[in-house]
């Protein structure tokens, strides 16, 4: 009879510490669902968003080179090239660099018959031009905007349309698809109940 007495009472004892457990868990999900559905919503629309806007296309590395390689198709390449370089060249403080990065940056893009030589009018060229005496980050911010605005306008567009759209959208998709199966897994292979299942 002490036998089983005993036996009932770690059974309890059991259910006692998964329910606790179980209750723990629910309440973590339960109590905070918001953050939680925003991260389910974020990954859910990934792979759409990067056509959303330009932005959110140019804030992932995989949209950056799936945009170089349209603009390549187009032969306007350099538009993005330069976008890019001077939003590193905004993240520099150092005078002696901002100076070595603004010459490059001027005789590349800027400067009129430079190789890859940007579509910037006459006075835009002329201010940059003035402020290479003392560059500071935001010597070239005019010229970014304009060429931003010139390939959210012209270039995105069509982009969006594009077979590199296309493949980068499938790419996203698999990549998110392969991102679900790993985590249902993963949750199932580490799920609380299945380790502290009652006896």
């Amino acid at each position: 009879m002490n036998r089983l007495s005993r036996t009932s009472l770690d059974l309890q004892d059991t259910n006692r510490i998964h329910n606790a457990w179980k209750s723990r868990i629910q309440e973590y999900f339960i109590q905070s669902p918001l953050p939680w559905r925003k991260i389910n919503r974020q990954k859910t629309n990934e792979a759409s968003l990067l056509g959303e806007s330009l932005e959110m296309l140019l804030s992932q590395k995989c949209g950056q080179i799936a945009f170089r390689d349209f603009l390549k198709s187009e032969f306007c390449e350099e538009n993005l090239d330069f976008w890019l370089a001077c939003q590193e060249f905004q993240a520099f403080d150092s005078p002696e660099e901002l100076t070595r990065r603004a010459a490059r940056i001027y005789e590349e893009f800027i400067r009129a018959e430079s190789p890859r030589q940007i579509n910037v009018d006459f006075y835009t060229r002329e201010i940059i031009s003035q402020s290479l005496q003392q560059p500071s980050p935001s010597c070239f911010v005019v010229a970014q905007k304009k060429i931003y605005s010139l390939m959210a306008n012209g270039s995105f567009p069509r982009f969006i349309q594009s077979d590199q759209y296309k493949v980068l959208f499938d790419a996203a998709s698999k990549q998110k698809g392969l991102r679900k199966h790993w985590k249902t897994r993963h949750q199932a292979d580490t799920s609380p109940s299945l380790k502290m299942s009652p006896q």
